[in-house]
């Protein structure tokens, strides 16, 4: 399971990050999927008594633009996405490119970007890893409150 040596993350572990402001950015592909990532990542920032603003994208590809443009203003920025593998390179190229643009903004922009971004064989993977009723895992909850943290920290240094 992807999820095992997970640390615990609640309320208590996002205390240090309330009212810090968070933008999440979303792509718009498999809608299933993406509103359970987003609840998700809402669900975090409320636990943090956090501050957020949601933009939507078209796509995965989009995302690093999205967060290089909101990072200024923001003490942290959550990318949501899925990306399911078909028969063609597509799936390589759009997942190298969305990680490499966000690692970039992140580590240029020293503003942390959460990693919600779900590269997957296949849809049942996608909506076990959405926070849905029935995953077994809340990517975008993890994302968040990853990004949250983070943002503390360096707040904190």
């Amino acid at each position: 399971m992807a999820g095992h040596g997970a640390p615990q993350t609640g309320a208590e572990e996002l205390a240090a990050a309330a009212g810090l402001k968070v933008a999440i950015v979303a792509a718009s592909w498999h809608t299933v999927v993406m509103d359970g990532l987003l609840a998700g990542a809402e669900r975090a920032v409320a636990d943090a008594r956090a501050e957020a603003t949601v933009v939507r994208v078209p796509g995965t590809f989009e995302l690093p633009v999205a967060a290089a443009r909101l990072a200024g203003d923001y003490d942290a920025v959550v990318a949501l996405g899925v990306v399911i593998r078909g028969g063609t390179p597509h799936f390589e190229y759009v997942c190298q490119g969305a990680t490499a643009g966000l690692t970039d903004v992140s580590v240029r922009t020293g503003v942390p970007v959460g990693f919600g971004v779900l590269t997957c064989d296949d849809e049942q993977q996608a909506l076990d890893r959405a926070g849905l009723e029935g995953s077994s895992e809340d990517k975008g909850y993890e994302a968040t409150a990853a990004a949250l943290q983070t943002a503390a920290v360096l707040a904190a240094l």
